[in-house]
């Protein structure tokens, strides 16, 4: 009898040991993956980084090309405005006038 007590105490020092190497063991596991978590999420935003510092001459050189063809199209437009005022600034003034005084 004494010995099948000893037995049965000693199954259970031997499973809360299992219990608490196990306890330990899922502490450690989720230390890693928040660990590993962290590494993955700083190394995306290194690698992030580093593209944005690659692309932005290139995205800035294309901006400034696109603003240049803006600004040509509205010099050319202005450039054609200016042009039809002054052929026609005294004939719209004159209609304009007569348009009035008819009225």
């Amino acid at each position: 009898m004494q010995n099948m007590v000893k037995e049965i105490v000693d199954m259970d020092r031997r499973a809360r040991e299992i219990t608490e190497a196990a306890q330990q063991e899922k502490i450690n596991s989720e230390k890693e993956v928040a660990a590993k978590r962290e590494e993955i999420r700083e190394d995306y935003l290194k690698r992030a980084r580093e593209r944005i510092a690659l692309n932005e001459p290139k995205e800035r050189e294309a901006a400034e090309n696109a603003w240049k063809l803006v600004q040509a199209k509205q010099n050319e437009i202005s450039a054609q405005l200016d042009a039809q005022y002054a052929e026609n600034a005294d004939r719209w003034a004159q209609e304009l006038a007569k348009r009035v005084l008819q009225a």
